[in-house]
């Protein structure tokens, strides 16, 4: 089985155009007792059509689709690596990444400020993934096992030679100059 990490489909299309190359995430509702963590540091994005996304978000084209039915066909196209990851817990440290991600202040500060399910307020995790495009998109039939508020899920196997081919949406020195503008802000 390969990792999946469920995002709100605006954000993996941010992510896969380049214009994001951040994961913010809290965690949710079915993360466990310890809460969510980057657990992965190697995944494809699962998108997910949460109904609400445009309210979250500054920018990017939501398309209203109702949530996956079972037997619909989930279509993976882009996979990432995480270079790092980290829990903040300075609110200026979050605020300033506000130009690498599409999320609205409002949601952000929502997210940092809540508590449960073994998270504290006051934190969030982020992490710098680079993103690769698929040049063969895959696809599998979508189930229950891959509904409720969680990140991560196991999906089938990629195809054989899905890493051949693939185009970084970022450039190598685009994203080097990116890494060294977060070790700036973060430290």
């Amino acid at each position: 089985m390969a990792n999946g990490f469920k995002e709100w489909q605006v954000v993996c299309d941010a992510l896969a155009s380049g214009r994001q190359s951040l994961i913010l995430r809290k965690g949710g509702i079915h993360e466990g007792r310890e809460g969510f963590a980057f657990a992965e540091e190697s995944f494809f994005l699962f998108p997910t059509r949460f109904h609400n996304q445009d309210q979250y978000v500054r920018e990017g084209e939501v398309d209203p689709a109702p949530e996956w039915q079972e037997g619909e066909q989930v279509k993976i196209t882009h996979h990432c690596d995480a270079l790092w990851a980290k829990t903040l817990t300075d609110w200026d440290q979050v605020a300033a990444l506000e130009p690498f991600h599409i999320w609205t202040e409002e949601t952000v500060r929502q997210r940092f400020d809540w508590e449960g399910k073994g998270m504290s307020a006051g934190s969030i995790h982020v992490a710098l993934v680079r993103v690769r495009e698929l040049s063969q998109p895959w696809e599998f039939p979508y189930g229950p096992k891959y509904g409720g508020c969680r990140s991560w899920v196991k999906i089938p196997e990629a195809p054989e030679g899905w890493q051949e081919d693939c185009r970084f949406p970022l450039g190598d020195d685009a994203f080097a100059t990116l890494n060294d503008r977060m070790e700036q802000i973060l430290g």
